[in-house]
């Protein structure tokens, strides 16, 4: 176990590391019919991903962590040692009962943190693999570079677990049974998921991404116009927690508020890149379209409540799927000129965003 106050610094530097390997793999892409290639079965490609896991699931209890100080207070005074009965009423009934569970069982707060660091992380090199294929580990390494995910796997952990298995229900959109078993498990990590899960099923039935682009201007022009009718809204539609996060006035929210030009910004690569494959390029996958859809969706709805207090925690539902409708368009066939470079210079631009924000922005 290292010292807390080392912890990012070693991350991204084992996500350079990982970087450099990955993209100096890739010197000419090549294309199967379906754009992605076989699956590599290999076991010990899970070996990174496991390494990350324990590493981040073993981390020591610390303030830095944030909410992980309030997880272990909350688990010594009211879960370890009681008695345990199943929680169907639970706001996160999979997620909270799990926690209530390990706490009566008298095991240490340790074992809880390292089986949602296997969630996460597993769970999100598993819907590579679903994804990606034998592109799995470039894709893996996108998203570990990717802006929130090393937030959402020492703070928001509820959020980037369930997160995890939203992406493996993307890569299992052919098979509903499988599908849905995920969707399930993601809404019971956390409750806030049956946003990206509705933009899920909308996204099956209607798939033309005209709809889509329009619907994402019209959401930044009534967030620039500062109309918050739709805010409230879907404050009404919610429970009292999801109320709460939307209630501009919330006073447990210290970050900013307002306009949000850096999100918009910072959403606009995934919405730009699409733009061009398909309409510029006239790049055609059903794949690449449907998950271009659904972040459209999500991330069209948080424009609409960006002025709700925890703004960043209503980003992340679109935000989670970043790195994956990112790179995706660039593995499904050759469609743009030197397009092995620009992926490698893609790859790197959101690394050293990343970075630039967790050394300079953040300090």
């Amino acid at each position: 176990m290292f010292e807390a106050s080392l912890y990012s610094t070693i991350y991204y530097l084992v996500v350079i590391i990982a970087t450099i390997i990955a993209t100096n793999k890739y010197r000419v892409l090549t294309y199967t019919n379906d754009g992605i290639g076989e699956k590599n079965k290999k076991l010990t490609e899970w070996i990174f991903p496991a390494i990350i896991s324990l590493f981040i699931g073993l981390r020591p209890v610390d303030g830095r962590f944030v909410d992980m100080v309030n997880y272990n207070s909350y688990y010594y005074a009211q879960q370890y040692g009681k008695s345990f009965s199943f929680d169907a009423d639970a706001t996160n009934y999979i997620f909270d009962n799990l926690f209530s569970w390990l706490g009566a069982n008298y095991y240490d707060i340790t074992v809880f943190f390292l089986i949602i660091a296997i969630c996460y992380f597993m769970g999100a090199y598993k819907a590579m693999k679903l994804l990606f294929k034998n592109h799995a580990f470039l894709a893996f390494v996108v998203f570990l570079g990717a802006f929130s995910t090393l937030s959402y796997a020492t703070n928001g952990i509820k959020a980037g677990a369930a997160a995890s298995f939203f992406l493996c229900a993307l890569g299992y959109r052919e098979k509903k049974i499988k599908a849905a078993i995920c969707l399930i498990l993601s809404l019971g990590f956390h409750h806030s998921m049956i946003m990206p899960i509705m933009a899920y099923i909308i996204s099956l039935f209607l798939k033309n991404s005209k709809y889509y682009f329009a619907f994402w201007v019209f959401a930044l022009l009534m967030a620039v116009l500062h109309i918050s009718g739709f805010q409230e809204f879907f404050a009404g539609m919610s429970d009292e927690s999801g109320a709460e996060y939307l209630n501009p006035e919330n006073e447990d929210w210290g970050g900013k508020t307002g306009f949000r030009l850096d999100f918009v910004i910072y959403s606009f690569l995934p919405v730009f890149i699409g733009y061009m494959a398909i309409f510029k390029y006239k790049l055609e996958s059903k794949i690449y379209s449907f998950l271009l859809n659904v972040y459209l969706l999500t991330n069209a709805v948080w424009m609409l409540c960006m002025y709700a207090a925890f703004t960043n925690r209503i980003a992340y539902l679109s935000w989670l799927m970043y790195p994956v409708v990112t790179i995706y368009p660039f593995f499904c066939k050759n469609f743009m000129p030197e397009q092995t470079t620009k992926l490698k210079q893609l790859v790197w631009i959101q690394l050293l965003f990343t970075l630039f924000m967790y050394i300079v922005y953040y300090g």
